[in-house]
């Protein structure tokens, strides 16, 4: 099943940019998965299974700065185009 995911990080410190860019770039490094950002969000389209391996793996990483907030959206459909 296809499914794509939005994704808001928020760092909840002063030195903020850093850790997005990093979470980016380690969703950007995973196989099987399409990655896409902007100013607002990051979307993550593939597999299921593929996906929510990928991110549940940078969010548990990212978790190892204190104080971050990670909103979703999970969408049972390919919304890469």
């Amino acid at each position: 099943m296809k499914t794509s995911i939005d994704i808001s990080y928020y760092p909840l410190s002063q030195e903020f940019r850093q850790p997005i860019k990093n979470f980016i770039a380690s969703l950007g490094q995973k196989d099987n998965i399409s990655v896409r950002s902007n100013s607002m969000s990051t979307q993550v389209f593939g597999e299921f299974d593929d996906v929510m391996s990928a991110v549940t793996e940078c969010i548990k990483n990212a978790f190892e700065l204190p104080e971050s907030t990670f909103v979703l959206k999970i969408i049972n459909m390919d919304r890469n185009k």
